[in-house]
């Protein structure tokens, strides 16, 4: 009876200790390893911890010149019988607005965890490491540049995507995002791209990664390097999203006439094209009312004054089945989208643009040259360089005698 009392005593002892160890505010501090010597290849050293009571946890390095490193500040902890552990790779976080995180120099530190209970109780637990290896300059983001600092993304042409350069001397890891007007909403572009020291160049259209057009306002870029020994760098700056939007025109009303001519003679073609969108247009000539025959090609009438422009101009044109100009041919006929005379254009005699909710009256005579009896002659929209919209529409077949 005397032993059994004695092992319940010694039961009992021994749970007490474990039970005023697991309330320890703090036990346990050491690290994996007492050097780290960085190569860029995700070395690391574990400094690990228990907290037995709630505690607020701050963790520094401090270096043997006295600069002090924080790496966690105040952070809540709960008590938990299984460690806590700071992945430590040898950057630190700083106040600079350029320098986010920086590798620190090689030397030696101590590293320090303190552990603040709710009554105000303190407990420190701390040590030394050796931080070795050749130290590495943190990148630079030189001669960043964005232009232009508005962009207006409707397809126009002008002003519809930013250029974003900058150079680079040492290789690193880039990510680039926007924020919305908001200051919340963030946008990425570029992630985790790796880069040589060479001068880079994005191009950014006012879009998400998913192509959806953003809406109008101020966004600010960040743009982020990050060279393999952890040392990050970001540089800010803002650019305007105005007057983007989709351009959408539609073809309300096609007429052809007659639909019986003698070859030599001309056939004219009338339509009402209305900007149903919330952008302008752009458009060039010739203008409504100009003549072509069949054997005519918009980019060769006029010396080639009207050929195909870059910048998604809009036309109207026509063409008929049997052309054989193919791809290179399609629409032949095509004229300018404006209810303006050409004197009258924003750049008289040259473009002009078809505003939102303005409608077109636009006819074109096409004098009919081709040894066909019968022609199957039908209308559409082009955006240069974009593709054929509306296709096909307002079919009319237009029997010709000889």
């Amino acid at each position: 009876m005397r032993i059994f009392r004695t092992l319940i005593c010694l039961v009992l002892l021994v749970g007490a200790l474990a039970a005023c160890g697991a309330s320890q505010l703090l036990a346990n501090v050491g690290p994996t390893t007492a050097e780290l010597r960085p190569s860029g290849k995700g070395e690391h050293i574990d400094i690990s911890y228990t907290i037995g009571q709630q505690a607020k946890v701050t963790i520094y390095v401090q270096a043997a010149g006295g600069a002090r490193y924080t790496l966690r500040e105040g952070e809540q902890r709960l008590p938990s019988a299984d460690p806590y552990v700071l992945r430590f790779d040898g950057t630190a976080p700083t106040n600079d607005p350029v320098l986010k995180r920086r590798a620190l120099p090689s030397g030696a530190y101590t590293y320090v965890v303190q552990a603040t209970g709710v009554d105000g109780a303190l407990a420190e637990g701390k040590g030394q490491i050796m931080i070795g290896g050749s130290d590495s300059p943190p990148p630079t983001i030189e001669n960043l540049v964005v232009a232009p600092a508005t962009i207006s993304p409707n397809a126009d042409g002008v002003a519809d995507v930013a250029e974003i350069t900058y150079q680079l001397p040492v290789s690193a890891t880039v990510d680039i995002t926007f924020t919305g007007p908001d200051g919340k909403t963030s946008y990425p572009f570029v992630a985790g791209d790796e880069e040589g020291p060479i001068l880079q160049k994005h191009v950014w259209n006012g879009k998400t990664v998913d192509n959806a057009l953003l809406p109008d306002g101020i966004y600010t870029y960040t743009v982020r390097a990050q060279d393999r020994f952890g040392n990050l760098v970001e540089q800010p700056g803002q650019i305007a999203i105005k007057g983007g939007g989709q351009p959408e025109v539609k073809i309300t009303y096609s007429s052809i006439a007659p639909e019986a001519v003698m070859k030599g003679e001309t056939i004219t073609v009338t339509l009402r094209v209305k900007n149903t969108g919330l952008v302008p247009i752009r458009t060039y000539g010739p203008p409504a009312g100009y003549e072509y025959s069949t054997d005519d090609v918009f980019s060769s009438i006029d010396s080639g004054k009207y050929v195909v422009k870059p910048g998604g101009f809009w036309r109207v044109g026509m063409d008929w089945d049997a052309n054989s100009g193919g791809a290179a041919k399609r629409y032949p006929f095509r004229w300018a989208i404006t209810p303006r005379p050409p004197a009258q254009w924003q750049v008289p005699n040259q473009e002009d643009l078809l505003m939102p909710g303005e409608e077109a009256s636009v006819t074109g005579r096409i004098r009919i040259l081709q040894p066909e009896t019968k022609m199957s002659f039908y209308v559409g929209l082009i955006q240069d360089g974009v593709g054929f919209f509306q296709d096909r529409t307002g079919r009319t077949i237009v029997k010709v005698g000889f």
